[in-house]
């Protein structure tokens, strides 16, 4: 482990635009610098470099971060290798923390054997292109593949000779580890000797996310009944299959530009599809998706699209794990190669441009694939077809975030449509899987103000909601956004007599339930402990944290082209904020931001430390208003009650009252400011 020491001393030599500087081209504008965004294709920069904040936005994209955080999105480096490289860059001397004998030992098999599989790389890659049978053999199967040196080259392909032990004898006379080399699996132990494993077959190195390699993949040339068509390496310390796609580290950039990536089963499908340009592709390797590959992939995008063989076990592969990349959040569409054909081969005969097109024109719904795919099998068995709907609507039940509302209604009306079911029948089905899951989460039981809302969202649907449960719904997070950004801009300044801003913050009550963003309340602590003794955090303090949620959250917060002028907040100040004015308000503020240079400097030309109270007061208004809120939806529940006392009921109405008449004179007061992030 790194100690925390060396990790303070890199955070203390960070220069964000001088890290950035070395990927993307900067040009200063004002206090900050513009370039053109590398996480997606664009022509007007809209990629803002923050020195003094130590944070990047990309206002086209909406990425953002830090630092450090810029190297793991750019470069799919780990937490650990991105300190690394900055301690290199830095020439920072690594002191690593005490670790545990078992721990060291681990990282020394790990080590070595990132060591023995580079040293193998080269051996077979050197063998390819300068033995005779090497280029007779391999390198001439290859070709007649299709595959182009270069491509050859780039993907580090190589062979293994048919001698017994070949590569057995050079990587002892290298002196490298026999117990090392057999758990690599490049060797096997027969009647105490060393033997290759790869004998006779072309090798397809496996790197990881870094480009290190991890594993070899070797494909047999010569028809042989008996042996197996490929051999991977075994399990050990650094190659775990169901954590691995091959060509991750070749696609990453390909999959972030495209905002897709194409998944495939085989090495040379990764490879071909490479060849003709089309780079956003990798490999499951032929098993069942899991979820760490499904994580994987959600790294870099959510959109999916599977590409397999059309054939029976084709459709097969490609169903396996559907469940779980819709849990993932995957948008999964599916693509079946014409039959008898594979992606190496298709591409190979149509080319790169109608292979895209086809991809284009023949992406199918992965939820109503399965459906038809389904039905078929089940015939008329009216048995078999209850089933299949039962596992259609526990598929759909996975679709239970809040952005894939809309979505679930949909697969709900279209599947109903198909069966020639009832559509309120499946709504209910789908339901009770979801409660059923919700039940078996016991850490997970939602909060009452949370099934409130729900109720109201299924009793009247999410375009009938009222306009203050709309606002409850969809504007928490402006607001929030905005609490998080008074305190960390204005916390340490004078509010009254002595007091600080954030002392001021701090008197109004606030409970962990009130924030739909959960990070909110965690920023709100840390806050409040460190300014105890007087150390008052800044943007930078919590932009470097480890909780990549706390460090999107406090940037996206904080980190916006302008601020508001008199003219534009005074106008919006006067309005409460319904479904249609807020649409509008967007709108124009859309428009104007727009215009011209001259005129978004007009609009924001103010200056937010003059109106700083003002904004503070605004967020705390809008505290109180949503606490208020949430008090009139519980006494609401209560009203509802069957059996109250009239007793109760008159309380009830007039616990009613009384917070509706705060609620208009808080909204009278001050308004509600809408924050544009």
């Amino acid at each position: 482990m790194i100690s925390r020491e060396t990790i303070q001393q890199i955070l203390n030599r960070i220069d964000i635009v001088d890290i950035v500087g070395e990927f993307v081209k900067l040009k200063k504008r004002g206090t900050n610098y513009l370039g053109l965004c590398p996480f997606h294709n664009e022509k007007t920069p809209s990629f803002t470099v923050s020195p003094v904040k130590e944070i990047y936005k990309c206002f086209g994209c909406g990425r953002s971060g830090n630092a450090i955080s810029f190297l793991m999105e750019h470069e799919k480096y780990s937490y650990v290798e991105t300190l690394r490289w900055l301690a290199n860059k830095y020439n920072i001397e690594i002191e690593e923390t005490e670790t545990s004998p078992e721990q060291r030992l681990q990282q020394q098999v790990s080590d070595s054997l990132y060591i023995i599989n580079q040293f193998a790389g080269n051996y077979f890659s050197d063998l390819l292109f300068t033995d005779d049978e090497g280029k007779m053999a391999g390198l001439e199967y290859l070709k007649e593949r299709g595959f182009r040196e270069e491509t050859i080259k780039k993907f580090g392909l190589g062979y293994c000779l048919e001698q017994r032990d070949a590569f057995a004898k050079t990587a002892l006379a290298s002196q490298y580890n026999p117990d090392y080399l057999i758990k690599s699996g490049l060797v096997l132990k027969r009647e105490e000797a060393l033997v290759d494993n790869y004998r006779g077959r072309v090798i397809f190195p496996v790197h990881n996310q870094t480009g290190k390699i991890i594993g070899f993949g070797a494909r047999i040339i010569k028809k042989n009944d008996r042996a197996p068509k490929y051999i991977n390496t075994p399990e050990n310390e650094i190659y775990q299959k169901s954590k691995i796609l091959y060509g991750t580290y070749f696609a990453r950039q390909a999959i972030d530009q495209n905002d897709e990536c194409l998944l495939v089963e085989g090495y040379t499908d990764v490879v071909s599809l490479h060849q003709a340009g089309i780079e956003n592709v990798v490999a499951s390797g032929g098993t069942s998706l899991t979820q760490d590959q499904l994580r994987l992939i959600k790294k870099y995008t959510n959109r999916l699209i599977i590409l397999y063989d059309g054939d029976a076990a084709g459709v097969k592969a490609a169903l396996r794990g559907l469940d779980m990349a819709i849990e993932e959040g995957l948008d999964v569409k599916l693509v079946l190669i014409p039959d008898k054909e594979d992606p190496d081969s298709y591409v190979n005969k149509v080319g790169a441009l109608a292979f895209r097109n086809f991809i284009r024109e023949n992406k199918k719904d992965f939820i109503l694939f399965q459906l038809e795919v389904s039905l078929k099998e089940a015939g008329e068995d009216s048995t078999h077809k209850a089933a299949v709907v039962n596992q259609l609507a526990e598929t759909i039940s996975k679709l239970n975030k809040a952005e894939d509302f809309t979505k679930q209604q949909d697969y709900i009306h279209r599947c109903a449509e198909i069966l020639g079911i009832g559509e309120a029948g499946l709504h209910t089905l789908v339901n009770r899987h979801i409660r059923d899951k919700i039940s078996k989460e016991e850490s997970r039981k939602p909060s009452r103000i949370a099934t409130i809302v729900q109720q109201q969202t299924e009793e009247k649907g999410q375009d009938n909601l009222e306009d203050e449960t709309f606002q409850i719904l969809f504007q928490d997070q402006l607001q929030e956004r905005a609490l998080v950004r008074v305190l960390l801009s204005f916390g340490p300044m004078n509010w009254s007599d002595g007091k600080t801003v954030a002392d001021y913050i701090f008197e109004e009550e606030m409970d962990e339930e009130m924030f739909k963003n959960k990070k909110v309340p965690e920023i709100l602590n840390l806050y409040r402990v460190q300014s105890m003794s007087g150390n008052y955090p800044g943007i930078s303090d919590f932009a470097y944290s480890d909780d990549s949620e706390i460090v999107k959250l406090v940037i996206e917060s904080t980190n916006h082209p302008y601020e508001l002028s008199h003219r534009w907040y005074d106008e919006d100040r006067a309005h409460s904020i319904n479904r249609e004015i807020w649409k509008l308000n967007y709108e124009n503020f859309r428009k104007k931001v727009m215009q011209s240079d001259n005129s978004a400097e007009e609009i924001y030309s103010r200056n937010s430390t003059e109106q700083y109270k003002e904004d503070v007061e605004a967020v705390l208004v809008y505290l109180k208003l949503k606490k208020i809120k949430r008090l009139m939806l519980l006494n609401e529940e209560d009203l509802k009650k069957p059996n109250s006392s009239s007793e109760e009921i008159k309380h009830f109405q007039e616990v009613h009252s009384h917070l509706k008449q705060m609620q208009i004179e808080l909204t009278k007061k001050k308004g509600t400011v809408l924050y544009p992030f």
